[in-house]
């Protein structure tokens, strides 16, 4: 395969065919536990694709240095101190998103999907093809969270965007379904993230096992007698 195909299949592995949140189920902490509203969930996701983009880069371009009996405690300290960097940039430029978010920006540095594709993809592979592959797998993680925190915003509160002001203070929130929407607090509490994830997963498979039916190829007619 090309280096320009090669790029391209990242780029689908980590956007749908084995998307993080979905098909690999990793990284459950930040997607079950901060995606109440939308704002929350894809601020945690784009500040791990930085992380996953980036680790990625710097492993790949060191995994020539770095000695394989150490290398889990290396990746672990590369991926550490672009979190730490991170978290200090959060909490210098977005204070109160910083406080919304709390332990889960630290939290980063143990999130599986960052560890797996460092270890599995950027340690042997080059630098643009490792950070791509972290930026792909790191997207597909965000389009999950924003999904799922809409529909928990949405469903649980009636509204979308709720905290956007934290980011952009000339923007608010929208309130979809009005004032007087009573609200489903099943939906915004942990074991409405897990029932949501539920569908959300069911509809991915269900999805790729049509496209497998599609594609298979229809069976050879057999010749009458």
């Amino acid at each position: 395969m090309s280096g320009s195909g090669r790029l391209r299949e990242s780029i689908r592995n980590g956007l749908w065919r084995q998307n993080p949140g979905l098909a690999q189920i990793l990284g459950l902490c930040p997607i079950l536990a901060i995606s109440t509203n939308m704002v929350n969930a894809v601020s945690l996701g784009l500040a791990t694709v930085m992380v996953m983009a980036l680790s990625n880069l710097a492993i790949s371009g060191l995994r020539r240095w770095i000695a394989y009996e150490i290398r889990i405690p290396v990746f672990i300290l590369i991926i550490a101190a672009l979190v730490t960097v991170l978290d200090l940039a959060f909490n210098a430029y977005f204070h109160s998103l910083y406080l919304v978010l709390g332990i889960f920006i630290p939290l980063i540095t143990t999130n599986c999907i960052v560890l797996a594709r460092a270890e599995a993809y950027a340690a042997r592979n080059g630098v643009l093809a490792s950070t791509v592959d972290g930026i792909a797998m790191g997207f597909g993680l965000v389009w999950v969270l924003a999904l799922l925190g809409a529909l928990r915003e949405l469903i649980g509160n009636g509204t979308l965007f709720s905290g956007i002001e934290m980011i952009f203070p000339n923007l608010t929130s929208i309130s979809v379904f009005g004032d007087d929407y009573p609200g489903f607090l099943l939906v915004s509490l942990p074991p409405g993230a897990f029932f949501i994830l539920a569908f959300l997963i069911a509809g991915f498979n269900a999805v790729n096992a049509r496209r497998a039916a599609r594609d298979k190829p229809a069976p050879a007619s057999t010749p009458a007698a």
